[in-house]
């Protein structure tokens, strides 16, 4: 009797293993999506640089369901985000572009309502140089 306990024991260790939402048998997980190579910058309605002044444009207009891509050509990290701080509610979309080290660029997701929504550093979110908006129509 002891055999057929062991042969359900490891039956169940191995059909158990094979779950865990992306994790595999030895711990260790997918890797972090990582922001494209700098000089690559993503396909996007819109680019908008940041450099040590600041964002290159503090508004644009894209079509419904466009993207914004923000290149960090600064020698400082910058997270773009949503408005409002902290919370990032207003766009959720923007806050896909994520952490941005130098020479890195990010992508917004797809912007799917006619609106307007502020972006900013999160990082410096009293910093008006690092703030601006995007118009969807």
């Amino acid at each position: 009797m002891k055999q057929p306990s062991l042969s359900f024991a490891v039956a169940l260790v191995l059909g158990l293993s094979g779950c865990g939402g992306g994790s595999s048998v030895n711990g260790s997980s997918d890797p972090p999506a990582t922001n494209p190579p700098p000089g690559n910058p993503p396909a996007a309605s819109v680019t908008i640089t940041i450099t040590s002044a600041g964002v290159d444009k503090k508004q644009v207009e894209i079509p419904v369901s466009g993207t914004v891509a923000f290149v960090n050509n600064d020698t400082q990290f910058h997270e773009m985000t949503s408005n409002p701080h902290p919370l990032h509610t207003d766009c959720p979309a923007l806050n896909q572009v994520g952490a941005l080290a130098p020479g890195r660029s990010g992508v917004t997701g797809a912007l799917n309502s006619a609106r307007t929504c502020g972006f900013h550093d999160h990082g410096m979110d009293t910093n008006a140089n690092l703030q601006g908006s995007i118009v969807i129509r």
